[in-house]
């Protein structure tokens, strides 16, 4: 199997622990991100730190992510990433969140002509660095993207990760295809596509439609169904019966380590429960409202156990 997936980073869901016993129930074959870094005072959050130094990263590939909505925020984010001994970084140029666009970053970029040409500079000044680029079509209009294109095709990336809407339609409204096309046949680096896949069948259809893709992306698609990933690499679509034992066992390995490093329902059940978030068709609405509502620990064991 040649094609490459790539599991998208979601902040407060994809944390080490998750990564960690991910891979360790389905198979290490994807590459995982991280949750983006941004600078905070010059610096970077020690959770972040924390997180991209975990031991429990060790034996999978992982990337970090960086934002940011300037040269300097940029330049800042490779150095101290460097620092710590990275040698791949992604960009991200399309989180979607009015939180990071109203600052100018995320896919805000996409709109900042004179950012792009910054950030040629800035690749070409790292060649101990390899980049790839995770981007929208365009902030307000899909057609922002064709203004940064030929920036973009002045440097090597490893690839580029391209969702096929623009940022204020966030994950709803119609997937732009036809941009997505004339977006693969114009990029001269690899491409890699994302956005709204759910299944095998799912991903077979963007790569029979689009046999020149480079790899495949997956975020909400996968947290909802861990398996998707081994069930596509091993060319077996697994039962919902089997899905949903994988994904039981997972969820023990990730609530049994949480249960030994925090302290209290509360904490243990703001990392757990988002879990579930994007399983509701998955697990079925009822455990997924019991699991959404349980106020301790007894409460949301028990709403488990209604899958």
């Amino acid at each position: 199997m040649n094609t490459k997936l790539h599991f998208a980073p979601v902040q407060g869901h994809t944390d080490a622990a998750y990564r960690h016993f991910h891979s360790k129930v389905y198979g290490e074959q994807q590459t995982y991100y991280t949750p983006f870094i941004r600078l905070e005072k010059d610096g970077i959050r020690p959770r972040d730190m924390k997180d991209i130094n975990s031991d429990l990263n060790r034996g999978i590939h992982l990337i970090p992510q960086i934002i940011f909505r300037d040269e300097k925020e940029l330049c800042g984010l490779i150095n101290l990433m460097k620092q710590n001994g990275e040698k791949e970084l992604d960009l991200n140029m399309g989180c979607p969140f009015p939180l990071q666009t109203g600052h100018g970053r995320g896919a805000a970029t996409i709109q900042n002509i004179d950012l792009a040409h910054r950030i040629v500079e800035v690749v070409a000044d790292n060649p101990d660095i390899s980049f790839s680029v995770k981007m929208r079509l365009g902030l307000n209009q899909p057609d922002e993207w064709k203004g940064i294109m030929p920036l973009l095709n002045q440097i090597n990336l490893k690839h580029i990760t391209i969702h096929p809407r623009i940022a204020k339609q966030q994950y709803g409204g119609e997937i732009d295809y036809a941009r997505f096309s004339e977006f693969l046949q114009e990029s001269k680096n690899p491409v890699v596509y994302n956005g709204d896949l759910k299944s095998v069948v799912d991903i077979d259809d963007i790569l029979k439609k689009y046999p020149a893709v480079d790899g495949i992306m997956i975020a909400r698609g996968a947290l909802g169904r861990p398996s998707l990933f081994s069930e596509f690499y091993t060319g077996k679509e697994l039962s919902k019966e089997e899905r949903i034992e994988k994904m039981l066992e997972f969820h023990r390995l990730l609530f049994n380590h949480y249960t030994s490093v925090l302290c209290g329902d509360t904490q243990i059940l703001s990392k757990i429960k988002p879990f579930w978030e994007y399983a509701e068709e998955e697990i079925g609405r009822k455990a997924w409202k019991a699991i959404k509502k349980a106020s301790n620990i007894a409460k949301y064991q028990s709403a488990v156990a209604l899958i």
